[in-house]
């Protein structure tokens, strides 16, 4: 049994897929495939059931792919230790990033990560909050950048802008539209446009306007989109309205900014965090990457007295 033999079974896991795993492993599938095989002489017992597609692991393979993850943990961790007392700051950072922060944040973080020319090289994927925190706990991933606080105890959260909340309202809702600011309870007189579930913004959207609890009311959303952009659109040939972030503001036309407006009596928020496993150590590479995500955004997004107005999870 060896290192690469057991970074071939997490990668056939993750992927489910021998071709794709081999193609993530920079070798041929022939020989990953003989490599595992031969793991799995080693051992006595089949660690995937290649019968079934995607292919899955045995019940004992599950359990072994479990201990390899832990172990690999482990391995990756002492080389991190040794970088980092060296001072060496290169290698790899898979970073996912969730999808209603992706498409605002990254073109001008690749940009700035491109111009610095360090010798890091970033694996990016949109993932949700949820495939997050699994990615860091299986150690598929490095770090992310989504929404926090999170309240993990096995998760580092490192704070790096705060984003205020716009409602974004269609010009067939006469009444709303004539308001140059809106209160938190025009969210409800209103069709309101949401993310769908696995979306922590919508979680958000959610406390913002009280609608925990009343989630049943079907009178109040009637559509669960994918994406920000799908939600300006259908606001933009619809009634209703929705809520966006500011990072959104400088993606829209002259014209829809004029259906943008700010809440009245209060700034909601959401904080913006890489987070990390709390036993990440390569801390100057950590702070390079967190040093670009801050030159990506706005300073007027810097603030940390806006904490305070952080609308929760």
């Amino acid at each position: 049994m060896n290192i690469q033999q057991l970074e071939y079974i997490i990668a056939v896991d993750n992927y489910r897929h021998f071709s794709k795993a081999a193609e993530a492993s920079f070798v041929t599938q022939p020989t990953l495939s003989m490599m595992i095989q031969k793991l799995e002489e080693e051992l006595g017992v089949k660690i995937f059931d290649r019968s079934q597609l995607p292919v899955q692991p045995t019940e004992i393979g599950t359990r072994i792919i479990n201990q390899a993850r832990q172990a690999l943990s482990q391995v990756n961790l002492i080389r991190e230790i040794v970088q980092e007392e060296k001072g060496v700051v290169k290698g790899v950072f898979r970073l996912a990033i969730i999808p209603t922060i992706s498409p605002y944040l990254l073109p001008r973080l690749m940009q700035i990560h491109r111009d610095n020319k360090y010798d890091i090289r970033i694996v990016i994927s949109e993932l949700t909050t949820d495939q997050i925190l699994k990615g860091l706990a299986n150690d598929s991933i490095d770090g992310g950048i989504l929404a926090t606080p999170l309240k993990e105890p096995a998760i580092a959260e490192h704070p790096i802008y705060y984003e205020q909340f716009f409602a974004y309202v269609s010009a067939q809702e006469k009444a709303l539209y004539a308001k140059t600011s809106l209160d938190e309870s025009d969210l409800t007189t209103a069709k309101l446009w949401l993310l769908d579930e696995v979306h922590c913004f919508r979680t958000q959207i959610l406390h913002l306007c009280n609608l925990k609890k009343r989630r049943d009311n079907k009178s109040i959303f009637s559509y669960e989109a994918g994406s920000i952009d799908t939600l300006i659109n259908i606001v933009d040939q619809n009634e209703g309205l929705t809520v966006i972030p500011e990072m959104v503001l400088p993606h829209l036309s002259e014209i829809q900014r004029k259906n943008v407006r700010p809440f009245r009596k209060s700034t909601p928020v959401r904080e913006v965090s890489l987070v990390t496993r709390k036993e990440y150590f390569r801390e100057r590479l950590l702070n390079i990457l967190i040093d670009e995500v801050k030159a990506a955004v706005p300073r007027s997004l810097q603030d940390e007295a806006m904490k305070k107005y952080v609308v929760p999870l």
